[in-house]
């Protein structure tokens, strides 16, 4: 969370997870933490059983700078 130093109000913070293969148990606890704080997006490197897409490298670029903060996960 980012405190904003004039109205002294609070700003959730936007995090990027890139992930390059599937989350351990760990991994996904802690990802599901953050969401609870701040906005987050979970990109996956893998092909994944669930969305079957492939990256999206240019949007991936763009988020990167895009986010707040960015996380990866190997």
């Amino acid at each position: 969370l980012f405190r904003s130093q004039e109205a002294g109000s609070v700003v959730m913070a936007k995090i990027l997870h890139i992930l390059k293969c599937k989350p351990d148990e760990n991994v996904a606890r802690l990802i599901e933490a953050t969401a609870a704080e701040d906005e987050i997006a979970v990109v996956s490197l893998y092909q994944d059983e669930v969305s079957g897409t492939a990256v999206n490298w240019s949007r991936l670029v763009e988020d990167i700078f895009v986010y707040d903060r960015v996380i990866c996960w190997w």
